[in-house]
């Protein structure tokens, strides 16, 4: 019996007689798309399985907190993404666990079978234990935080502009971005743009003076992943920028007011942006597969999980040791390694063995504001405007949608042109019609209650 006519089972147990194999792609990011064009046309039925019905490039996300992009220019529709392929089918639902001995996606609706399974989930942020962080901070890892954390920004300068007390005003007016990655290093120039462009004309009552951007980062570098000279462009360009950085700082302690790095030193300020790791989305661990400490799965080099050869991980989630490393969690080593899951499904299915990831770096790149940027291709590094406009070719080659591309690249030309970011509204406003408070005075401070 040929592999594609064995008996399988649907998604409510039933035997379904001579059907294709059932691929599931859990996680509709880079890693879970790509390997689902892979799979179009195939002899194989494909579900993608996501929480939210849309694809966001998480690569701008830190713009949409920096009111240059709205929250649409970034994200698309997963069902237009996958609609001219007849094998593929999409379902909304959030994963609550996977039922290994019975392959089977246990979700907050359906319960859903397959015969080969794409974890492809991503990662969230980390906290790394650090009292406060969860109940205080802003992280930046969806669209939702993103425009959160826009929306605050805009309401400290709206109350720092009627604040009588100084002391209330300075702590209104200071930012504190923890992590020198690319997120935090990219939003610490997107945010230093805004407020010294843009706010200082809306604001003519503030003091802009008295406006602090301060980036934290635990070790002695920022951007530790890139060559010397580029980390150095990025240390000077950002100090150029007025952004306060420093290098060497440990976190010990967030609360509503102020961020403790240990007495007696401390920073008082109502707004802590914690881009300062990542770790792998919990279902790995929740379903009972084997995950290292930061929750990624340690896969074979086939992308397999030990023990489970009809699971593979790709992405963020996946912990995929070459040559001695491990490779980083960026969109290229989610989007090649879900090329690579599909293609060593189709291998089983076919009655051929799986055959080993192998990851083709294409160089990284970071920006750092207006006319600055800094890009490694192959063995050279690039820093200044060229690096810049390479930047934003590849990331407007790299968006889905000819609409999104387009309302980038005007937001992007309105913003160069005219100095002037038109996302500058607070919105979705939290409080009803008829409340007697504004949304302002409500997202002022974030909420006790932990994140889930």
């Amino acid at each position: 019996m040929l592999p594609d006519e064995q008996m399988k089972t649907d998604s409510t147990g039933q035997m379904r007689h001579g059907a294709k194999p059932r691929v599931a792609i859990i996680g509709a990011g880079f890693g879970g798309l790509w390997a689902a064009r892979n799979l179009a046309k195939k002899t194989v039925d494909v579900l993608v399985v996501d929480r939210n019905n849309y694809h966001t490039f998480l690569a701008l996300l830190y713009q949409v907190a920096a009111a240059e992009l709205e929250a649409e220019d970034i994200a698309y529709p997963v069902r237009n993404i996958l609609c001219r392929e007849p094998n593929i089918d999409f379902a909304l639902a959030h994963t609550r666990k996977i039922d290994l001995k019975n392959r089977v996606i246990e979700t907050d609706g359906e319960a859903i079978s397959y015969d080969y399974l794409i974890l492809a989930t991503g990662s969230i942020s980390h906290s790394f234990g650090v009292p406060g962080v969860e109940s205080h901070a802003y992280f930046l890892k969806t669209l939702e935080e993103a425009v959160a954390l826009k929306n605050h920004i805009i309401c400290c300068f709206e109350r720092a502009a009627r604040e009588t007390d100084a002391a209330e005003r300075r702590s209104l007016l200071t930012f504190v971005i923890v992590g020198g990655g690319a997120t935090g290093v990219e939003y610490a120039g997107a945010l230093c743009e805004l407020v010294h462009g843009p706010l200082v004309q809306d604001y003519r009552t503030i003091d802009f003076s008295v406006v602090r951007i301060i980036l934290l980062e635990a070790a002695d570098t920022l951007i530790a992943g890139m060559p010397e000279s580029v980390r150095h462009y990025t240390l000077e360009r950002l100090k150029k920028m007025g952004v306060e950085v420093r290098l060497g700082a440990h976190v010990a302690e967030v609360t509503p007011d102020r961020v403790h790095l240990g007495d007696p030193d401390q920073i008082e300020t109502r707004t802590v942006v914690w881009t300062a790791g990542v770790k792998g989305e919990p279902i790995a661990g929740l379903s009972g597969l084997p995950t290292e400490r930061n929750g990624r799965v340690s896969v074979l080099p086939t992308l397999q999980v030990p023990g489970h050869p009809e699971i593979y991980v790709a992405g963020d989630l996946a912990s995929i040791n070459e040559n001695g490393r491990v490779l980083p969690m960026v969109a290229q080593v989610a989007i090649q390694s879900g090329i690579a899951a599909a293609e060593n499904i189709m291998r089983q299915v076919n009655g051929q063995p799986p055959q080993p990831f192998r990851y083709r770096d294409r160089g990284s790149m970071i920006t750092i504001g207006r006319n600055n940027a800094g890009a490694v291709i192959g063995s050279h590094s690039y820093t200044g405007f060229f690096a810049w406009l390479l930047w934003l070719v590849i990331h407007l080659f790299n968006l889905i949608g000819f609409r999104n591309r387009l309302m980038v690249l005007i937001n992007w030309a309105w913003d160069y042109l005219l100095y002037e970011r038109a996302v500058r509204f607070v919105f979705p406003a939290e409080t009803p019609s008829l409340s007697k408070s504004s949304s302002c005075a409500c997202g002022a401070r974030r909420d006790d209650s932990p994140k889930e």
